[in-house]
């Protein structure tokens, strides 16, 4: 990171800058056998074109609540730094009926209809995939953002003092969020995290830590379903240094 960051999209345009090509996430779902490899740039880019959807075809701008009901997975973490780039509030589990925008996974559609503002549903598929059929009320997320622009600007400055998370109950500031990472993190380290992202702990462990000490992290999802001894080969082929579990 440089002293000047002050939110997370700062950092992670810090870390564009510093080596675009290191692995930044690296995405596991032991239910599916999904893997997959993001790297600084191409996490970048995802976030890019998820903020543009957000500010451009949504409405979304600072100030506004975005209700994030996703598990932990590497779109919820582009999300999260979407919504970081704008200046929305992320709100991690939190009541979509006082949201402007709702983000679902496919087991939360139900809840996520409270939203009288704009609904975004994510299939969660292998290779982020669509939906077979778009869910009534809502925008597929995987139809609509491979079109957006692969720059972001923000029509507005991201204050960093504004609040920007809120997860567990307990809101932060850009600026808090940053302080926290930097606070968590190993520098240089690999990451495995299969905590969940609703908390503090898990979002940091999972993505800010990380992000902000120049580190990488494996996220794992339905860690519980994986073979007796997988964990071990999986910490030694990811060469691991750091394992949240």
């Amino acid at each position: 990171m440089n002293a000047t960051d002050r939110t997370p999209a700062d950092l992670l345009r810090s870390a564009l800058a510093a080596d675009p090509g290191r692995p930044l996430v690296t995405f596991y779902d032991d239910a599916t056998g999904e893997r997959v490899e993001l790297s600084v740039a191409t996490f970048a880019n995802w976030v890019a074109k998820t903020a543009n959807l957000l500010q451009g075809e949504l409405g979304a701008g600072p100030g506004d609540r975005v209700a994030v009901l996703l598990p932990a997975h590497w779109q919820t973490a582009v999300w999260l730094l979407a919504c970081s780039s704008v200046g929305v509030v992320a709100d991690v589990g939190g009541d979509p009926s006082g949201a402007d925008v709702v983000v679902s996974g496919p087991e939360s559609l139900e809840a996520a209809r409270a939203c009288g503002g704009e609904r975004v549903a994510l299939a969660l598929r292998p290779l982020g995939g669509r939906f077979p059929q778009t869910p009534a009320g809502f925008v597929d997320y995987a139809v609509e953002v491979p079109s957006q622009g692969d720059r972001f600007v923000a029509f507005s400055p991201v204050d960093p003092e504004e609040p920007a998370l809120v997860v567990g109950g307990s809101e932060f500031t850009g600026a808090e969020v940053v302080e926290r990472a930097l606070a968590d993190g190993d520098a240089g380290a690999r990451v495995l995290s299969g905590l969940s992202y609703d908390t503090w702990e898990g979002l940091s462990s999972g993505l800010y830590a990380p992000l902000a000490s120049g580190g990488s992290v494996v996220l794992c999802r339905n860690l519980d379903q994986l073979g007796e001894g997988a964990l071990a080969k999986r910490v030694e082929s990811e060469r691991v240094t750091v394992s949240r579990l």
